[in-house]
């Protein structure tokens, strides 16, 4: 339910023009865009599927997710676990409060974005449902757009470490979601049953 379809409206029209920044591009459907927000808006495409009844609060969150995430690169930390912690750490700190600017900006109250920056953080993950619901789309995202070019782009890896891979993407999602991470829509056939076998039981 939303509110205030115009205030609304504007809040998804200045993030992606953030996202629009993105000097990464990548082709989609003919066009090449900015490689961010190709991203928020296949956040929210894919929350429209997932949870069409979403709350206002998690549809910006979902489309906040990565805001102007290449201002912080992976590179700018240690390559090394602990280094990687740190980047997620300062990520989640830094797409909640750009996405509070903005929702600031076009007149929403402090109840809203206190929720929504809560959810950029990841507070509640395995608790509150809107948490849960953020992470289950993100891990859908990231299955049915990004996981041939993330295994293109190691080729290194076999079918036992992708696989070790998908079960720890599996226990950080819901039943549901791993239910319907089986039936999404634009996965590479070869990946389907890999998918299934991995996420299968929780991802253990």
């Amino acid at each position: 339910m939303i509110d205030d379809r115009e205030r609304f409206a504007a809040a998804i029209a200045r993030i992606d023009a953030a996202n629009a920044e993105d000097p990464q591009r990548e082709r989609v459907d003919g066009q090449w865009l900015a490689k961010e927000l190709a991203y928020g808006r296949r956040m929210s495409e894919m929350l429209d599927r997932y949870a069409p009844e979403a709350s206002e609060a998690l549809q910006l969150a979902v489309r906040s997710q990565h805001i102007r995430r290449w201002e912080i690169p992976r590179a700018s930390y240690p390559r090394s676990a602990f280094g990687y912690k740190q980047w997620r750490a300062r990520l989640l700190k830094f797409h909640a409060e750009a996405a509070a600017a903005i929702l600031q900006q076009v007149g929403y109250e402090a109840a809203t974005i206190e929720k929504v920056q809560s959810l950029l953080r990841k507070e509640g993950f395995k608790v509150h449902p809107d948490a849960q619901t953020l992470e289950d789309v993100a891990d859908l995202v990231f299955l049915e757009h990004y996981l041939a070019d993330f295994a293109a782009a190691h080729p290194e890896y076999d079918e036992a470490k992708l696989a070790d891979i998908l079960r720890k993407i599996g226990r950080k999602m819901s039943r549901r979601g791993r239910a319907a991470a089986t039936r999404l829509i634009r996965l590479p056939a070869h990946f389907a049953p890999l998918i299934a076998e991995a996420l299968a039981d929780g991802g253990e």
